[in-house]
């Protein structure tokens, strides 16, 4: 038997990294969760496994986002599973990778721009098609505010999400809200060591990164920000602002 709730949310990318953690934190404040994945099957089933023995609800939805036909049916299957229309859209899948303007490639551009850009607008457009209130957030990148020439194609398709999420602000407006999310150093990534990470999370403004119960705080303000639309918060600690030295880091 379904619970009868006004708060169903489909998380992008919610089988690993932050968006596991904002599917769980999420879910522990009412939420309904959709926890999509596309490879990451443990991981999207252990977080449905946990949000279920804490008295929650949650389900599995897959889908390649870079699938055409899985991409158009990836917000009704999400409705479908959680028995009524999505109340919010968080769009937090990304893909990640360095490459610089003087020797990228076609497949390269593409890599980003389909699953960092495309997606999120598709997915965007669906969900304003299945309701007339509601809440759209994006996870950009700190990048947006400080360009880095190491990840040419990935920081432009971030970039270009962010000013999307301005202009899906003025077009879904007054019943769709759409602001952002913009992190700094949250998790370690595969090319960092833990030492690394340590230090690119202390070369911030306030020595902090981003970690991802601050992320969720700012995903948590917006969701329930009534006058807030056509915005983009910078949670990375100040990293935006500060002076770094060239090691290679990341960002959620």
């Amino acid at each position: 038997m379904s619970r009868q709730t006004d708060k169903r949310v489909l998380i992008t990318g919610a089988g690993a990294r932050v968006g596991r953690h904002l599917a769980i934190g999420l879910a522990k404040q009412g939420w309904d969760i959709a926890v999509h994945y596309n490879s990451s099957a443990e991981g999207a089933q252990d977080a449905v496994a946990k949000i279920t023995k804490a008295g929650g609800r949650a389900v599995t939805v897959q889908g390649d986002l870079c699938d055409a036909a899985q991409l158009d049916a990836l917000v009704r299957n999400a409705a479908k599973a959680l028995d009524g229309p999505l109340t919010a859209l968080i769009n937090n899948a990304s893909t990640f990778e360095r490459d610089a303007a003087k020797d990228f490639t076609r497949d390269q551009f593409d890599f980003h721009m389909d699953v960092n850009l495309y997606a999120p607008i598709a997915l965007s457009r669906d969900f304003a098609a299945q309701t007339e209130n509601g809440v759209i957030i994006n996870i950009l990148d700190q990048r947006v505010m400080a360009p880095a020439p190491d990840h040419f194609t990935y920081s432009l398709s971030k970039s270009a999400l962010h000013w999307a999420t301005a202009t899906l602000a003025q077009s879904l407006a007054p019943g769709i809200r759409v602001n952002a999310v913009a992190p700094g150093p949250t998790l370690k990534n595969a090319r960092q060591s833990a030492a690394q990470f340590q230090v690119e999370k202390a070369s911030t403004l306030l020595g902090t990164g981003s970690p991802p119960d601050a992320l969720l705080d700012a995903v948590s303000y917006l969701l329930s920000a009534y006058c807030v639309t056509g915005q983009t918060i910078v949670v990375d600690g100040g990293q935006h602002l500060g002076h770094f030295d060239g090691s290679d880091h990341t960002d959620e």
